[in-house]
């Protein structure tokens, strides 16, 4: 994969009442050589790299420590998909992660900490919230903003960011 230059990453964190987090990941990448528009033609090789992107994400998800309401909780991969989007040098992964915690009427809290970092490229981050939740605070060590009538929250992580190892948020849950 050395070929492949991240562009940019998206991330989106739909919680549901059940307490179910779903989370999307996708990450944009620079592919001069086109490496994934031929994996992506090849089935075998298609299978191979999703495999190993699968068990390389889980291997880092299971180093990072998240909490809801002060209850670890386990996100595990739930699907890979890879390919091109567009252009057949711009190349594109998805990951789909699931995790679930216990919500309660009043307050929520998530806590994530992780290895201290510098980000290596830009990204931005959704979070949304049920529809009788609305967004309470974060300490995200980034601006972020209110959206979605207070039941969502965005901030944008910008290249070089240093990062130190910890996001909280939380939510109101009516």
């Amino acid at each position: 994969m050395s070929e492949l230059q991240p562009i940019y990453g998206y991330g989106f964190f739909h919680v549901h009442d059940s307490g179910l987090v779903d989370q999307t990941i996708v990450f944009l990448y620079s592919d001069p050589g086109r490496l994934y528009l031929e994996i992506s033609r090849d089935p075998v090789k298609r299978g191979r790299e999703i495999e190993l992107l699968a068990r390389n994400m889980q291997y880092f998800l299971d180093e990072e420590r998240v909490y809801i309401n002060n209850k670890r909780v386990y996100p595990v991969v739930k699907d890979v998909d890879i390919g091109v989007a567009g252009l057949e040098s711009l190349a594109y992964i998805v990951f789909k992660i699931v995790f679930k915690g216990e919500l309660r009427k009043g307050l929520n809290h998530y806590l994530n900490e992780y290895e201290e970092e510098t980000a290596e490229y830009d990204y931005t981050v959704y979070w949304v919230f049920p529809e009788n939740a609305r967004f309470v605070r974060a300490s995200l060590n980034v601006p972020y903003e209110v959206v979605l009538e207070g039941r969502g929250v965005k901030f944008t992580v910008a290249r070089g960011t240093r990062l130190p190892g910890r996001e909280e948020i939380v939510f109101d849950l009516r």
